[in-house]
């Protein structure tokens, strides 16, 4: 299922022995594009905001608006503080997972390291542990986390010119990806909204607030149009994929699993 970001933002989030607080904003990857962290300002710490990794979510109850993770207040509360308002290093992300115990994302072929889906780090073996932890001390230490709400209102350009600006994200609940851009187009055809893949992405300029993509202003004008108050289905997703010609997201990660298995890694 495939959520708006803005539906995320203000859940309650309920550890197996309280309430901790609220979603205020989220940390994506700008390499994958996948969800990295919430921020969560804390109810009952004031003025403190946390960060809570995907992996300690249990489930999401829409209907109570509410976010289950497997952590107690305790484990908050003595959590290792990061400065939400600074960019989180590598080094900083480390030790935040460490002292959950979880391993370390970067460390495999998939969104999530050694797991397709966070959930699947959950559970960390001592020895895939120690392995990543070796993976760390040989990789780049750069982290390359970005806020969802800083980058709302970036500029979109096409080959050919600006087409509007970056509105919102559409996320993947099970596998916490960032699947579309939301795109405003009102000021060249006004009321239309429009999705766009990160994978159509050909850098983005954090400089200057501008990202660009592979497409011209004509594809993206004749898209299928994005109706934020209407669900996303698989065949309104065939549709935008056949306009654009491109291969769907869910058949390049199908053959990526594919060739890693068969690979015998």
């Amino acid at each position: 299922m495939l959520t708006n970001v803005t539906r995320l933002k203000g859940l309650a989030v309920q550890a197996t022995d309280g309430e901790l607080g609220t979603v205020d904003d989220l940390y994506f990857d700008d390499e994958t594009w996948t969800i990295r962290y919430l921020t969560v300002e804390t109810g009952w710490l004031p003025g403190r905001h946390v960060l809570i990794s995907p992996i300690s979510v249990v489930r999401t109850d829409w209907q109570a608006r509410r976010l289950d993770v497997a952590l107690t207040k305790r484990q908050i509360e003595n959590s290792r503080d990061i400065d939400t308002r600074q960019p989180v290093s590598r080094q900083h992300e480390a030790a935040h997972l460490s002292y959950y115990g979880y391993p370390y994302y970067w460390g495999g072929p998939y969104l999530w390291g050694t797991a397709v889906y966070p959930a699947g780090l959950a559970v960390p073996t001592i020895a895939s542990r120690e392995a990543l932890a070796e993976k760390i001390r040989t990789q780049s230490i750069d982290s390359h986390l970005r806020s969802s709400a800083a980058v709302t209102g970036y500029s979109i350009d096409a080959f050919d010119g600006e087409i509007g600006h970056l509105d919102g994200f559409l996320v993947d609940e099970k596998a916490w990806a960032i699947r579309y851009i939301e795109v405003a187009t009102r000021n060249w055809w006004p009321g239309k909204k429009v999705l766009l893949s990160p994978a159509w992405i050909e850098r983005v300029s954090w400089a200057d607030s501008r990202v660009y993509v592979g497409l011209t202003r004509g594809a993206i004008k004749e898209a299928p149009e994005y109706i934020d108050s209407m669900p996303i289905t698989r065949e309104y997703e065939n549709r935008l994929y056949f306009h654009y010609g491109r291969p769907p997201y869910w058949l390049h990660e199908a053959e990526h699993k594919a060739s890693y298995s068969l690979s015998g890694v």
